[in-house]
């Protein structure tokens, strides 16, 4: 049996340029594991605390000093001598430390680093790659029938993952279930690209966005939308057959006194109004998929939405469930949505990741295992998804060396599948 050694967290910078945190766990074996943490721009307000240090002086505040103090002086003396492969255990250890609903005391950052390179760690000591050693701890994806699944690649970036004036966060393409993982990136790529050159020649002047996606300034929600059923539809590729639409709204980001304003209408909408503007769009062009489309608490409009469309598209809590076993709960019970997406990061520990995923999948969700804007070369994820079976991962656009890494890894997970089995 193998025993955890040294534990040690160092900062290191995201893909924005901020700090974060990297730790590194190694066991009595000789094995070694590393995990570094992203950070969202959009975040629920029931995420679990990342932990900054405040500092003026440094990185504007936002250093990570205070986190790694976390793991170097308080929990790594709690966590040498365990199983890595006990992760129930271990998580538990964690959340015993910090002892706060939120995390806040050693901050999430601090914990998941640790709980996620504690899995790691023991997936290395079992001599399998990690998405197969996850696969067989928690029982969610049968080894034998693994699968990748669906990317849904940011194209365009407004909100607060873009440059531009555009409401909404971002502008989905999404390739058909059917399509091969391989042939699903080559498709987001090519679309990629075609994007470019649209926005190109109609000089809509264009910066790239943290996820990858282009930021253009364009006048409306709506404009978007239609700049990529154009590029679609200069491509090869079939609108609606080949490859679908969808949107990340993040509707608390422009919610104010009980109104959503956005540009495509002049005056403010109520939740109601709201939600008859995203069933139009839905017809208009048969999007597959729209996440957290208002206010994170305005449970009633979620419900009766979803009620309305909850049959033809994937409705989407992010900022309404933040991976969160009690809102995942209430969302179930008001039929508040019908597809989960999760972010280790909002919770803080992998058991409690699992744990969501494991009441999604009991109570028939969809499920989106999904980056942050602020990530790094780290491509767990991809692991991760392809072990819990995720039915759709969410990585960015495919450019920029920290989504693409994730792809990338993807893709090796789709040939080792294959040579395992070379006649399916």
């Amino acid at each position: 049996m193998s025993k955890i050694k040294s534990v040690y967290a160092r900062e290191i910078l995201d893909s924005r340029g901020n700090p974060t945190i990297e730790t590194t766990i190694w066991s009595d074996t000789n094995h070694g594991a590393v995990s570094s943490i992203p950070s969202g721009a959009s975040t629920g307000r029931l995420e679990a605390f990342e932990l900054r240090d405040g500092d003026p002086n440094r990185f504007d505040g936002l250093g990570v000093l205070k986190a790694c103090a976390s793991v170097n002086q308080i929990i790594s003396k709690y966590l040498i001598g365990h199983d890595p492969l006990k992760q129930n255990e271990i998580d538990q250890i964690l959340l015993n430390l910090d002892g706060t609903i939120n995390k806040s005391k050693l901050g999430a950052n601090a914990i998941l680093s640790v709980s996620q390179a504690c899995f790691e760690l023991g997936a290395t000591c079992s001599e399998m790659p990690t998405f197969e050693y996850t696969s067989q701890k928690y029982g969610l994806a049968f080894p034998s029938a693994l699968h990748l699944p669906t990317p849904i690649f940011n194209m365009v970036n407004g909100g607060k993952h873009g440059a531009g004036n555009l409401d909404f966060q971002e502008y989905h393409c999404i390739p058909s279930s059917r399509k091969k993982f391989s042939d699903a990136l080559e498709m987001g790529s090519e679309l990629y690209h075609l994007l470019k050159k649209v926005l190109t020649e109609k000089k809509a002047i264009h910066s790239v966005g943290d996820e990858g996606g282009y930021a253009p300034n364009l006048f409306s929600n709506t404009d978007a939308i239609e700049l990529l059923v154009e590029t679609i539809e200069q491509s090869k590729y079939k609108f609606n057959e080949d490859v679908y639409l969808g949107l990340d709204v993040a509707a608390s980001s422009f919610y104010s006194k009980g109104k959503y304003k956005i540009s495509d209408v002049k005056e403010s909408l109520s939740g109601s109004q709201m939600g008859d503007f995203f069933v139009d769009l839905v017809r208009k062009y048969n999007l597959l998929s729209i996440e957290d489309p208002f206010e994170q608490d305005a449970w009633d409009d979620w419900t009766n939405f979803t009620s309305i469309v909850g049959k033809q598209i994937m409705v989407v809590g992010d900022d309404l469930l933040v991976t969160n076993r009690t809102r995942l709960e209430e969302a179930i019970k008001k039929g508040a949505c019908n597809t989960v997406l999760i972010k280790p990061n909002q919770i803080g520990t992998i058991s409690e990741t699992v744990s969501v995923v494991k009441l999604a999948r009991k109570n028939d969700l969809s499920i989106i295992v999904s980056h942050r804007s602020g990530d790094t070369d780290e491509d767990f994820l991809a692991d991760f998804a392809v072990g819990v079976g995720a039915d759709f991962v969410k990585f960015g656009a495919p450019g920029r060396g920290e989504r693409v890494t994730k792809y990338n890894r993807l893709l090796f997970i789709q040939e080792y599948l294959e040579s395992l089995n070379p006649h399916s």
